[in-house]
């Protein structure tokens, strides 16, 4: 049972404490240590972990809704051996010290349960940093209905994925679930008579019913080189993991003018601007015009407690700064903040997901033809009624489930 909590945070600590208490001095206690150290991490919904050596301290950090927060400090002697042991179960080189590694590893929680992990490895001047991410592969959780969409966004999404081509773009930065948002189309999309491609680096969801291609640079086999073959292999659906050059985006965009519904991700601050940087990048105007048919701007915002929550009165200019449409000013609606109790971690209890959804109208696309700028392109977005990621996420505050501060601190005006 996965549980987000002050008091089972607390018991994890306690519990660590006890094994540092007992003694690493062999490879045994090592073993356990991390044993309950990924146990933990995926009781608490932790996104990752981070081992970090410093020149007299070693710590382990444990991110939990986006916050990361110290964890344990064991002694500054098992850090090669943590390492080691790490590297060993991700099937990375532990004798390689002076180049970065990733990897992933598959452990066992309880018998018949098993999570997976991405393990990233980094050297520091007082050793190596390493990060285990989790990897939530569970089908279950692949649903649009659950990710937060607006009704009229999920519409949009919908109308989308309908298509027999086009090119659907999701931004946003690390961390804000846009791997998850493309497999929950993904499965929308899988059924027997679909063939569907994807190339990532690495795959982090392993779906039956879907050909996954993880890319292996050294070996040559970039998104390019994997693009190039699946236009070989018959697809209806591509998905490539990230948009990061001329090449692979030229190919993907054709793609989508050729029968073929391609996803993609790009790292941009909202829809808009992901046009403008395609262009950055060298696509030819006509090819963004003619190809992109929908861009999602996305982020996650903590989700307040409801067993603790409590209503404020927050002043007018920060209602204002957080996207507050001047009719809701008056405080008709009831505002929350975040208290904190044994149920939650600070007044927060998991993340819920604010979206920008731009459907790429024909006015659009005229104006990306007219090589207009981010501005242009926002205000006919605005014009065609698409939420601004603040607009959106002032409706998640409406409805008592994030606060104020969240969209400040993960929204721009």
């Amino acid at each position: 049972m996965q549980v987000t909590d002050a008091s089972s945070l607390l018991a994890a600590q306690a519990d660590l404490q006890a094994l540092l208490k007992a003694g690493l001095a062999d490879d045994g206690a090592v073993v356990r240590l991390l044993d309950r150290l990924l146990h933990w991490a995926h009781a608490l919904r932790a996104s990752d972990l981070h081992f970090e050596p410093y020149e007299g301290s070693y710590r382990i950090r444990i991110r939990v809704d986006g916050q990361l927060q110290e964890w344990v400090r064991p002694p500054l002697a098992v850090r090669e051996r943590v390492a080691s042991r790490i590297k060993v179960l991700a099937r990375l080189d532990i004798a390689e010290k002076r180049l970065p590694q990733d990897g992933r590893l598959r452990h066992q929680l309880v018998a018949g349960q098993w999570a997976d992990f991405r393990v990233s490895t980094l050297p520091t001047v007082h050793g190596e940093k390493l990060v285990v991410r989790l990897i939530d592969a569970a089908p279950a959780h692949l649903d649009l209905d659950a990710l937060g969409y607006e009704a009229e966004q999920k519409a949009s999404v919908l109308q989308a994925l309908a298509r027999s081509h086009g090119m659907i773009l999701v931004t946003g930065p690390t961390g804000a679930g846009k791997t998850l948002s493309m497999y929950s189309c993904l499965q929308r999309l899988n059924r027997t008579g679909v063939n569907i491609c994807t190339a990532e680096d690495p795959c982090e969801i392993n779906l039956s019913g879907i050909n996954q291609v993880s890319i292996q640079e050294k070996a040559g086999l970039t998104f390019a080189v994997a693009l190039r073959a699946f236009l070989r292999q018959d697809p209806d659906v591509i998905m490539i993991g990230e948009v990061r050059d001329l090449e692979t985006a030229d190919m993907a965009l054709k793609a989508a003018q050729t029968g073929h519904l391609v996803f993609s991700t790009l790292h941009t601050n909202d829809a808009p601007s992901t046009l403008m940087r395609l262009r950055q990048i060298g696509v030819a105007a006509h090819n963004v015009a003619a190809s992109v048919v929908l861009i999602t701007a996305q982020r996650l915002l903590r989700r307040l407690c409801p067993h603790c929550r409590r209503e404020m009165v927050p002043p007018l200019q920060m209602m204002r700064e957080a996207g507050c449409p001047p009719a809701c000013l008056a405080g008709s609606e009831p505002i929350y903040e975040p208290v904190g109790c044994e149920r939650c971690l600070g007044g927060y209890l998991g993340r819920i997901g604010v979206f920008q959804v731009m459907p790429v109208s024909d006015a659009m696309a005229e104006l990306v033809l007219k090589d207009a700028g981010v501005a242009e392109l926002a205000r006919q977005a605005a014009q065609e009624g698409v939420m601004s990621l603040r607009q959106a996420a002032w409706g998640k505050v409406k409805l008592g489930q994030t606060s104020i501060e969240e969209v400040l601190a993960h929204t721009h005006a």
